[in-house]
């Protein structure tokens, strides 16, 4: 259908005209672009004078909203009604979009209305605007360096923490071009809702030796991010070896009080359950003897391969998953300590991403299927090529949902895609995958061998990916946002 704005629609759209309201033809007869901008200023001008504007439409609605749940507050404070038992519509609706650990609790319901009743739809409305709602004022007038530095204005912790994550998502965290930044190990801790640590108890954990896992991570270390001048200017191999061989020992004795009475465990082990009190465990990966040339090593440094991701679960439960590595990586980057680091790596791990190392590492799997799921929904078309290719998420995104993609530089883009995940939940990152494909979508169907262009993802780009994936979120239906929400769990 052509534009109503078109040259062959606007004499029909705009109506007679007042002698006041003529439009006078243009001064050449040569010339239609002035006549067709005349018209099609009037028809819009004519049309927005018909009805209201779009924000005014939605203001009316908002306050007639507002006007009728107060009515109804009002009217149950005086007449409060009677419980009435679950109904069967209500036991299969379909469930709210859940948050992440890291996230605040939702609204509760402020009337005890069952849901089928207008009182709790008008609730569920209110409640799917919490973001805003339960912004603190106090604390979008301040900077992120003050509020880390003041806290909560007058106690409001959950309305600074929006604020925060507002915060996050418009201006982000401020840092410098190689993604250094004071605030972003103090502003991860916060968003991960990580325990106090005592220095003392990670180098308990330090001077314990070798973990039984000691030579699985030796075995990966070297080659974490090790084409990076950035990562390896900053962060040592030895470090890294310690942060996971401590957190591989945590995980040792997690699996021990499970099986054995509490009261052996260590003073070690006891301060650490009581900062998780669901730790997870995995099952690792031999990677035989590492790879002799420098090429290997290169070709490792940045991507992780699929070696040892789909492995037979043995009787005798590891300690290390591969891909802890790189998880690790950015926290040692940019943390200012080591305890830092490994109390935020700690909790993510055990906390929000514990299907992650548990088991056979069903949390990637689960998320690789919904990988695929939601590109489906989102690109059909993109998604029918790949699979028409053979190739599955299980192929190509298997690095990117086990480290959050952390697996593709540049690390800044990294940390930047990392505040954003943090501050809206890890979960998200099966969206940002997605997003990535969108992004070189153009590519992937021009192209008759798209297994190497997805050998190793493009180089990120954070804001890009963050406003794709925004746009994504819209496009997915409550159910499967659930899936994804529980995913890692």
């Amino acid at each position: 259908m052509p534009s109503p704005t078109s040259e062959n629609q606007a004499p029909s759209r705009l109506g007679p005209l007042s002698p006041a309201m003529q439009l006078h033809p243009p001064p050449s007869p040569g010339i239609h672009r002035t006549l067709r901008r005349l018209q099609s200023a009037h028809s819009l001008g004519a049309k927005a004078a018909a009805q209201p504007s779009l924000i005014s439409q939605q203001r009316l609605q908002l306050q007639q909203q507002q006007h009728q749940f107060q009515n109804l507050n009002q009217h149950l404070q005086k007449h409060p009604p009677a419980p009435a038992p679950r109904s069967h519509a209500s036991v299969n609706r379909s469930p709210q979009r859940a948050r992440a650990n890291s996230d605040a609790p939702p609204i509760p319901n402020v009337s005890p209305v069952q849901p089928t009743t207008h009182a709790t739809m008008t609730a569920a409305t209110a409640t799917r605007r919490s973001a805003l709602s339960k912004r603190s004022l106090a604390a979008d007038a301040m900077s992120l360096e003050r509020l880390l530095r003041e806290g909560p204005p007058n106690g409001d912790i959950e309305g600074a923490l929006e604020s925060t994550r507002l915060k996050i998502l418009d201006q982000g965290i401020r840092s410098d071009s190689d993604g250094m930044s004071s605030l972003r190990i103090y502003v991860w801790l916060i968003l991960l809702n990580a325990p106090m640590l005592d220095t003392d108890s990670y180098l308990a954990l330090i001077h314990r030796g070798a973990s039984p896992a000691y030579s699985k991570i030796r075995n990966d270390t070297f080659r974490t991010l090790s084409t990076d001048p950035l990562f390896r200017r900053r962060v040592s191999e030895a470090s890294l070896i310690r942060l996971l061989n401590a957190f591989a020992w945590t995980l040792h004795d997690a699996r021990e009080v499970r099986t054995r009475d509490p009261s052996v465990a260590s003073s070690t082990r006891h301060s650490l359950d009581q900062s998780s009190s669901r730790p997870g465990t995995g099952y690792g990966s031999d990677y035989g003897s590492p790879a002799s040339s420098p090429t290997a090593k290169r070709a490792r440094a940045l991507t992780l391969t699929t070696e040892g991701s789909v492995t037979s679960v043995t009787a005798e439960a590891g300690t290390y998953v591969q891909g802890m590595n790189v998880l690790a990586a950015p926290f040692l980057y940019a943390a200012r300590s080591e305890a830092e680091a490994y109390v935020a790596f700690h909790q993510l791990l055990t906390k929000e991403c514990p299907g992650y190392i548990r088991g056979a590492m069903d949390g990637v799997h689960k998320g690789l299927a919904l990988v695929d799921k939601v590109l489906a929904i989102v690109d059909p078309k993109l998604s029918m090529h790949l699979l028409s290719k053979n190739l599955s998420a299980e192929i190509y995104a298997f690095p990117s949902v086990l480290t959050l993609c952390a697996c593709t530089p540049p690390l800044p883009e990294v940390l930047r895609l990392w505040d954003f995940l943090f501050a809206y939940g890890p979960h998200l990152n099966i969206l940002c995958i997605v997003a990535q494909l969108v992004m070189i979508r153009t590519k992937i169907m021009g192209s008759a061998s798209p297994n190497k262009l997805l050998r190793s993802f493009p180089a990120l780009q954070a804001d890009q990916i963050k406003h794709t994936t925004l746009a994504i979120i819209r496009m997915i239906p409550d159910d499967v946002y659930a899936e994804i929400v529980a995913h890692a769990r």
